[in-house]
């Protein structure tokens, strides 16, 4: 049987962009021609996509590793190198994506969501690009930039219209075998589901809807007693709550007891899941002997009873709560939103613990980590770009004086206020 995972780490990586090409024109005749070195293709990236084929996470369990294409490298005669392919990830519609610290960075909740979670690295510049007046020649390019890496949380949260949630061995399983065509483990002991199940339910007038088999909770769920957070998460998305109380409890915990802990579970967890609309159901009715609560639907999913009546009121409650959530959307305040999270630009300065001042920062890393600086002409092109950007002024600001050692990427030099630039005494 497969099995079912709704959460797991993923490391992406993406493609590394490719260098570009120090070439000069060779002709007949021709001493020496102009530099004609082509630019290298940029990285892929790696996408998420969620996916209504997609049902579990289980495809990155023992495999975690997506990485996306490198760009290739430029050559002569300014061809230019080929960008690196992308990575589609697949990922099941209700995913959320968290960094290592837990921070939402995503939550693909509609089929074909698309998400970057790694941006391929820049192709770098063939020395054609650096041609100028003052160096018609110039014998440097650009390194390919490193794609981006970092570790990500996955977690699913099902898409369900209900969750049935009660404690366990409350009938949930039963009740969803009997409703749907879904088959989940059956047995009469505590903790049968360990992993929700889904089910489509039809009826007479050939209205759907799914409904979630959450594994049983318990008093403490909340602070993740019993698994509680796992599945706890999976009522999220419900646009409706049905809870199960035991009519016939072996433990003889009554049925308002039972509701009562459910609903002070729910409300612990996210507090705003008691406000959606909420079926009581008290099952087992052909065995129990316990009080049904005020207003409770009884019914049995062994003999049938109650069952008709019982998907008329999932089926009257869900098509409401789809219209007031198709109004939500329209107003713009539908709760299921992609967070997209825009890259830093400009550069910061720090200290660093050995006392260097650290320039933090894509557009000014970029400049010395893509320049051959030991190229001639090289690291001269570099301090005019990171004068342009105002390093020198940002590291003025920031105190640091003559003789200084700054740091930029893995580069360090001296610096030298006197003349008002950076220092050409460059150490990798």
């Amino acid at each position: 049987m497969t099995q079912f995972v709704d959460e797991c780490g993923l490391n992406v990586r993406g493609g590394d962009g490719g260098a570009g090409c120090v070439s000069f024109r060779r002709e007949a005749h021709v001493a020496k021609g102009g530099p004609d070195g082509g630019d290298g293709g940029n990285g892929g990236s790696v996408w998420l996509v969620a996916d209504h084929n997609v049902a579990s996470l289980i495809a990155f369990k023992d495999h975690p590793h997506r990485r996306a294409g490198n760009g290739s490298h430029g050559q002569g005669k300014r061809r230019h190198g080929g960008s690196g392919d992308d990575a589609l990830v697949r990922v099941p519609v209700g995913t959320s994506v968290k960094d290592q610290g837990g921070e939402v960075l995503a939550d693909l909740a509609v089929d074909g969501d698309r998400w970057l979670a790694a941006a391929g690295g820049q192709g770098g510049q063939g020395n054609t690009r650096f041609s100028t007046h003052q160096n018609r020649a110039p014998a440097f390019a650009e390194q390919g930039e490193a794609g981006e890496q970092r570790w990500l949380r996955l977690e699913l949260k099902l898409l369900a219209d209900v969750a049935l949630i009660g404690f366990p061995n409350a009938g949930k399983s039963t009740l969803v075998s009997r409703i749907s065509a879904a088959r989940p483990k059956i047995a009469d002991y505590p903790f049968t589901t360990l992993e929700p199940n889904l089910g489509v339910v039809r009826t007479g007038d050939d209205f759907e809807m799914v409904v979630a088999d959450i594994p049983g909770l318990i008093a403490g769920a909340s602070d993740g007693r019993g698994l509680g957070h796992r599945f706890l998460r999976h009522t999220e998305r419900a646009r409706v709550m049905v809870m199960l109380v035991d009519l016939a409890s072996v433990e003889e915990i009554s049925p308002a007891e039972q509701q009562m802990v459910l609903l002070e579970e729910l409300g612990a967890y996210r507090p705003e899941l008691l406000d959606r609309p909420r079926i009581v159901v008290g099952s087992k009715a052909d065995v129990g002997h316990l009080d049904l609560p005020p207003g409770a639907l009884p019914i049995s999913a062994v003999t049938g009873a109650g069952l008709p009546e019982l998907i008329r009121a999932m089926a009257d409650a869900v098509r409401e709560a789809r219209v007031q959530g198709s109004l939500a959307q329209g107003a713009g305040r539908s709760e299921e939103v992609v967070i997209h999270r825009p890259i830093p630009e400009g550069f910061r300065v720090e200290r660093a613990d050995d006392g260097a001042y650290v320039v933090l920062g894509r557009a000014a890393e970029r400049t010395v980590a893509l320049s051959d600086l030991n190229a001639p002409g090289a690291w001269e092109f570099a301090r005019r770009r990171l004068e342009r950007l105002g390093v020198n002024r940002a590291l003025a600001r920031a105190g640091i004086k003559s003789g200084d050692t700054a740091r930029i990427g893995a580069f360090e030099f001296e610096y030298h206020d006197d003349d008002e630039y950076l220092s050409e005494e460059v150490s990798s």
